[in-house]
Protein backbone atom coordinates (compact mmCIF):
# COMPACT_ATOMS: atom_id res chain seq x y z
CA UNK A 1 0.00 0.00 0.00
CA UNK A 2 0.94 3.64 -0.33
CA UNK A 3 1.06 5.01 3.22
CA UNK A 4 1.52 8.66 4.16
CA UNK A 5 2.82 9.34 7.68
CA UNK A 6 2.34 12.93 8.81
CA UNK A 7 4.89 13.76 11.52
CA UNK A 8 7.04 10.83 10.43
CA UNK A 9 10.28 11.87 12.12
CA UNK A 10 8.90 12.16 15.64
CA UNK A 11 9.20 9.49 18.31
CA UNK A 12 6.26 7.38 17.10
CA UNK A 13 7.06 7.77 13.42
CA UNK A 14 10.70 6.84 13.99
CA UNK A 15 9.56 3.36 15.02
CA UNK A 16 6.52 3.10 12.76
CA UNK A 17 8.03 4.01 9.38
CA UNK A 18 10.64 1.20 9.38
CA UNK A 19 7.93 -1.34 10.28
CA UNK A 20 5.82 -0.19 7.34
CA UNK A 21 8.77 -0.30 4.94
CA UNK A 22 9.80 -3.79 6.03
CA UNK A 23 6.27 -4.95 5.26
CA UNK A 24 6.65 -3.90 1.64
CA UNK A 25 4.69 -0.66 1.72
CA UNK A 26 5.49 2.52 -0.17
CA UNK A 27 5.94 5.12 2.56
CA UNK A 28 5.87 8.90 2.19
CA UNK A 29 7.26 10.64 5.27
CA UNK A 30 5.79 14.11 5.77
CA UNK A 31 7.47 16.62 8.07
CA UNK A 32 8.23 20.33 8.28
CA UNK A 33 11.89 19.69 7.50
CA UNK A 34 14.36 16.88 7.04
CA UNK A 35 14.74 15.94 10.69
CA UNK A 36 16.66 12.89 11.78
CA UNK A 37 14.53 10.05 13.11
CA UNK A 38 15.10 8.91 16.67
CA UNK A 39 15.83 5.41 15.35
CA UNK A 40 17.94 5.21 12.22
CA UNK A 41 18.14 2.25 9.86
CA UNK A 42 18.48 1.19 6.25
CA UNK A 43 14.70 1.37 5.82
CA UNK A 44 14.82 5.17 5.75
CA UNK A 45 16.70 4.98 2.45
CA UNK A 46 13.54 3.53 0.89
CA UNK A 47 11.25 6.29 2.14
CA UNK A 48 10.05 9.28 0.12
CA UNK A 49 10.39 12.50 2.12
CA UNK A 50 7.99 15.40 1.65
CA UNK A 51 8.48 18.72 3.42
CA UNK A 52 5.14 20.34 4.29
CA UNK A 53 4.16 22.67 7.11
CA UNK A 54 0.57 22.18 8.30
CA UNK A 55 0.49 25.54 10.05
CA UNK A 56 2.10 27.70 7.38
CA UNK A 57 0.92 26.06 4.15
CA UNK A 58 -2.76 26.75 3.36
CA UNK A 59 -2.60 24.03 0.69
CA UNK A 60 -1.38 21.37 3.13
CA UNK A 61 -4.55 19.25 3.08
CA UNK A 62 -4.92 19.41 -0.69
CA UNK A 63 -1.29 18.37 -1.18
CA UNK A 64 -1.74 15.39 1.15
CA UNK A 65 -4.90 14.33 -0.69
CA UNK A 66 -3.17 14.56 -4.07
CA UNK A 67 -0.63 11.94 -2.97
CA UNK A 68 -3.33 9.33 -3.53
CA UNK A 69 -2.54 7.34 -0.41
CA UNK A 70 -4.30 4.16 0.62
CA UNK A 71 -3.56 4.97 4.28
CA UNK A 72 -2.86 8.25 6.07
CA UNK A 73 -1.36 8.16 9.57
CA UNK A 74 -1.83 11.57 11.19
CA UNK A 75 0.43 11.98 14.20
CA UNK A 76 0.27 15.78 14.49
CA UNK A 77 -3.35 16.92 14.32
CA UNK A 78 -3.89 19.04 17.42
CA UNK A 79 -7.14 20.86 16.68
CA UNK A 80 -10.60 20.09 15.37
CA UNK A 81 -9.96 22.41 12.41
CA UNK A 82 -6.84 20.41 11.49
CA UNK A 83 -8.81 17.17 11.61
CA UNK A 84 -11.80 18.53 9.70
CA UNK A 85 -9.54 19.96 7.04
CA UNK A 86 -7.70 16.72 6.33
CA UNK A 87 -10.87 14.62 6.42
CA UNK A 88 -12.67 16.91 3.97
CA UNK A 89 -9.67 16.84 1.63
CA UNK A 90 -9.40 13.03 1.78
CA UNK A 91 -13.08 12.35 1.15
CA UNK A 92 -13.56 11.25 -2.43
CA UNK A 93 -9.98 9.96 -2.80
CA UNK A 94 -8.86 6.33 -2.84
CA UNK A 95 -8.17 6.44 0.90
CA UNK A 96 -9.06 3.24 2.75
CA UNK A 97 -7.87 4.15 6.27
CA UNK A 98 -7.15 7.31 8.26
CA UNK A 99 -5.45 6.83 11.64
CA UNK A 100 -5.67 9.70 14.11
CA UNK A 101 -3.24 10.07 17.00
CA UNK A 102 -5.16 11.28 20.04
CA UNK A 103 -3.99 10.96 23.66
CA UNK A 104 -5.05 9.60 27.02
CA UNK A 105 -5.19 13.33 27.89
CA UNK A 106 -8.58 13.27 26.15
CA UNK A 107 -9.79 11.51 29.31
CA UNK A 108 -10.47 13.50 32.44
CA UNK A 109 -10.55 12.12 35.96
CA UNK A 110 -11.07 8.36 36.13
CA UNK A 111 -14.24 7.11 37.79
CA UNK A 112 -13.81 3.36 37.34
CA UNK A 113 -10.71 1.33 36.55
CA UNK A 114 -9.57 0.20 34.13
CA UNK A 115 -10.68 3.11 31.95
CA UNK A 116 -12.26 1.88 28.71
CA UNK A 117 -11.08 3.34 25.42
CA UNK A 118 -14.60 4.18 24.28
CA UNK A 119 -15.70 5.74 27.57
CA UNK A 120 -17.32 9.17 27.65
CA UNK A 121 -14.57 11.68 28.39
CA UNK A 122 -14.34 14.98 30.23
CA UNK A 123 -10.86 16.35 29.44
CA UNK A 124 -9.22 18.79 31.82
CA UNK A 125 -7.16 21.01 29.52
CA UNK A 126 -7.22 22.54 26.03
CA UNK A 127 -4.97 19.86 24.58
CA UNK A 128 -7.29 17.09 25.74
CA UNK A 129 -10.40 19.04 24.74
CA UNK A 130 -9.14 19.48 21.18
CA UNK A 131 -8.16 15.83 20.87
CA UNK A 132 -11.57 14.72 22.15
CA UNK A 133 -13.40 17.05 19.77
CA UNK A 134 -11.52 15.43 16.90
CA UNK A 135 -12.36 11.97 18.22
CA UNK A 136 -16.08 12.79 18.35
CA UNK A 137 -15.97 14.31 14.88
CA UNK A 138 -14.27 11.21 13.43
CA UNK A 139 -16.77 8.90 15.12
CA UNK A 140 -19.64 10.89 13.63
CA UNK A 141 -18.04 10.90 10.17
CA UNK A 142 -17.60 7.14 10.38
CA UNK A 143 -21.19 6.52 11.46
CA UNK A 144 -22.87 8.92 9.05
CA UNK A 145 -20.62 8.84 6.00
CA UNK A 146 -18.43 5.79 6.48
CA UNK A 147 -15.20 7.78 6.66
CA UNK A 148 -12.64 5.03 7.44
CA UNK A 149 -11.00 6.23 10.65
CA UNK A 150 -9.35 4.76 13.73
CA UNK A 151 -8.42 6.66 16.91
CA UNK A 152 -5.29 5.70 18.87
CA UNK A 153 -4.57 7.25 22.28
CA UNK A 154 -0.97 6.92 23.50
CA UNK A 155 -0.10 7.18 27.17
CA UNK A 156 3.06 8.85 28.45
CA UNK A 157 5.30 8.14 25.45
CA UNK A 158 8.78 7.12 26.57
CA UNK A 159 11.94 5.42 25.43
CA UNK A 160 15.52 6.27 24.39
CA UNK A 161 16.05 9.84 23.25
CA UNK A 162 12.79 11.10 24.75
CA UNK A 163 12.21 13.40 27.71
CA UNK A 164 10.00 11.20 29.85
CA UNK A 165 7.61 11.90 32.71
CA UNK A 166 9.48 11.46 36.01
CA UNK A 167 8.20 10.05 39.35
CA UNK A 168 6.86 13.49 40.29
CA UNK A 169 4.69 13.57 37.17
CA UNK A 170 6.62 16.21 35.19
CA UNK A 171 9.63 16.43 32.85
CA UNK A 172 12.28 17.72 35.27
CA UNK A 173 15.34 15.56 34.54
CA UNK A 174 16.87 16.86 37.78
CA UNK A 175 14.59 14.48 39.71
CA UNK A 176 16.50 11.55 38.22
CA UNK A 177 19.80 13.21 39.15
CA UNK A 178 18.60 13.61 42.73
CA UNK A 179 17.71 9.93 42.85
CA UNK A 180 21.03 8.94 41.25
CA UNK A 181 22.84 10.93 43.95
CA UNK A 182 20.81 9.33 46.73
CA UNK A 183 19.09 12.57 47.71
CA UNK A 184 15.54 12.74 48.99
CA UNK A 185 12.67 13.56 46.65
CA UNK A 186 9.17 14.66 47.59
CA UNK A 187 5.99 13.22 46.13
CA UNK A 188 2.58 14.90 46.28
CA UNK A 189 -0.03 13.41 48.60
CA UNK A 190 0.75 9.72 49.29
CA UNK A 191 2.36 8.97 45.92
CA UNK A 192 -0.57 6.75 44.97
CA UNK A 193 -1.49 8.60 41.77
CA UNK A 194 -0.56 6.71 38.63
CA UNK A 195 1.28 7.21 35.36
CA UNK A 196 0.78 4.98 32.33
CA UNK A 197 3.98 5.02 30.31
CA UNK A 198 4.36 3.35 26.95
CA UNK A 199 7.40 2.69 24.79
CA UNK A 200 7.24 4.56 21.48
CA UNK A 201 7.88 1.24 19.75
CA UNK A 202 4.67 -0.14 21.25
CA UNK A 203 2.72 2.91 20.09
CA UNK A 204 4.11 2.25 16.62
CA UNK A 205 3.08 -1.39 17.00
CA UNK A 206 -0.48 -0.24 17.72
CA UNK A 207 -0.65 1.84 14.54
CA UNK A 208 0.91 -1.00 12.54
CA UNK A 209 -1.56 -3.57 13.92
CA UNK A 210 -4.51 -1.26 13.25
CA UNK A 211 -3.39 -0.88 9.63
CA UNK A 212 -2.90 -4.64 9.27
CA UNK A 213 -6.33 -5.38 10.80
CA UNK A 214 -8.21 -2.57 9.10
CA UNK A 215 -11.69 -4.11 9.17
CA UNK A 216 -11.50 -4.71 12.92
CA UNK A 217 -10.00 -1.27 13.59
CA UNK A 218 -12.39 0.93 11.63
CA UNK A 219 -14.53 3.14 13.84
CA UNK A 220 -12.67 2.00 16.96
CA UNK A 221 -10.66 3.80 19.63
CA UNK A 222 -7.64 2.15 21.27
CA UNK A 223 -5.34 2.96 24.19
CA UNK A 224 -1.68 2.61 23.24
CA UNK A 225 -0.18 1.95 26.66
CA UNK A 226 1.79 -0.69 28.52
CA UNK A 227 -0.12 -3.55 30.11
CA UNK A 228 0.21 -1.97 33.56
CA UNK A 229 0.38 1.52 35.02
CA UNK A 230 2.64 2.57 37.89
CA UNK A 231 2.13 4.65 41.02
CA UNK A 232 4.40 7.61 41.62
CA UNK A 233 5.66 5.80 44.73
CA UNK A 234 6.38 2.56 42.89
CA UNK A 235 8.10 4.46 40.11
CA UNK A 236 10.28 6.42 42.56
CA UNK A 237 11.30 3.28 44.47
CA UNK A 238 12.18 1.52 41.21
CA UNK A 239 14.41 4.42 40.16
CA UNK A 240 16.29 4.38 43.49
CA UNK A 241 16.89 0.66 42.95
CA UNK A 242 17.97 1.34 39.36
CA UNK A 243 20.69 3.70 40.59
CA UNK A 244 21.70 1.43 43.48
CA UNK A 245 20.43 3.84 46.11
CA UNK A 246 18.23 3.42 49.17
CA UNK A 247 14.81 5.03 48.67
CA UNK A 248 14.48 8.40 50.38
CA UNK A 249 10.95 9.54 49.64
CA UNK A 250 8.94 12.23 51.41
CA UNK A 251 5.20 12.80 51.05
CA UNK A 252 3.57 16.21 51.17
CA UNK A 253 0.03 17.56 50.83
CA UNK A 254 -0.46 19.18 47.46
CA UNK A 255 -0.16 22.86 48.60
CA UNK A 256 3.09 22.20 50.48
CA UNK A 257 4.48 20.16 47.62
CA UNK A 258 3.76 22.97 45.14
CA UNK A 259 5.48 25.41 47.49
CA UNK A 260 8.52 23.14 47.77
CA UNK A 261 8.84 22.66 43.99
CA UNK A 262 8.52 26.43 43.52
CA UNK A 263 8.03 26.17 39.78
CA UNK A 264 4.55 26.91 38.41
CA UNK A 265 5.19 25.19 35.10
CA UNK A 266 6.39 21.94 36.70
CA UNK A 267 3.62 21.82 39.31
CA UNK A 268 0.98 22.50 36.64
CA UNK A 269 2.42 19.68 34.52
CA UNK A 270 2.28 17.37 37.52
CA UNK A 271 -1.29 18.40 38.30
CA UNK A 272 -2.63 17.46 34.88
CA UNK A 273 -0.85 14.10 34.98
CA UNK A 274 -1.95 13.02 38.43
CA UNK A 275 -5.45 14.51 38.25
CA UNK A 276 -6.07 12.05 35.40
CA UNK A 277 -4.52 9.09 37.20
CA UNK A 278 -5.79 5.89 35.71
CA UNK A 279 -5.23 2.42 34.40
CA UNK A 280 -6.11 2.51 30.73
CA UNK A 281 -7.53 -0.70 29.31
CA UNK A 282 -5.97 -2.31 26.24
CA UNK A 283 -8.46 -5.17 26.16
CA UNK A 284 -10.26 -4.12 22.97
CA UNK A 285 -6.89 -3.64 21.23
CA UNK A 286 -5.77 -7.12 22.32
CA UNK A 287 -9.02 -8.68 21.11
CA UNK A 288 -9.59 -6.81 17.86
CA UNK A 289 -6.12 -6.19 16.45
CA UNK A 290 -3.79 -8.43 18.46
CA UNK A 291 -1.95 -5.65 20.30
CA UNK A 292 0.56 -7.05 22.78
CA UNK A 293 2.96 -4.56 24.41
CA UNK A 294 6.58 -5.60 24.05
CA UNK A 295 7.71 -3.42 26.95
CA UNK A 296 6.48 -3.01 30.51
CA UNK A 297 6.38 0.37 32.18
CA UNK A 298 9.54 -0.18 34.23
CA UNK A 299 11.59 -1.49 31.30
CA UNK A 300 10.42 1.47 29.24
CA UNK A 301 11.49 4.13 31.72
CA UNK A 302 14.77 2.34 32.45
CA UNK A 303 15.65 2.46 28.75
CA UNK A 304 14.94 6.19 28.72
CA UNK A 305 17.03 6.82 31.84
CA UNK A 306 19.94 4.83 30.37
CA UNK A 307 19.69 7.17 27.38
CA UNK A 308 19.88 10.14 29.75
CA UNK A 309 23.10 8.70 31.19
CA UNK A 310 24.55 7.93 27.75
CA UNK A 311 23.85 11.51 26.62
CA UNK A 312 25.33 13.03 29.77
CA UNK A 313 22.00 14.41 31.01
CA UNK A 314 22.24 12.40 34.22
CA UNK A 315 25.63 11.60 35.73
CA UNK A 316 26.40 8.50 37.74
CA UNK A 317 29.33 8.34 40.17
CA UNK A 318 31.31 5.14 39.59
CA UNK A 319 31.44 2.78 42.55
CA UNK A 320 35.02 2.58 43.87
Amino acid sequence: MKIVVIGAYGHIGSYLVPKLVRSGNEVIAVSRGRSKPYVEGAEWGRVSQLSLDRVKDPEFNRKIAELGADVVVDLISFSLDDTKGIVEALEGTELSHYLFCSSIWAHGRAETLPVEANAVKAPLDDYGVNKYKSELYLQEEFRKRGFPSTVIMPGQISGPGWTIINPQGNTDIGVFQDIADGRAIALPNFGMETLHHVHADDVAQMFFKAIAHRNQALGESFHAVAAESMTLYGYAKAMYRFFGQEPDIEFMPWPQWVERINDASLSEHTYYHIARSGQYSIENARTLIGYSPKYGTLETVEQAVRSYIDRGLVSVTPVR
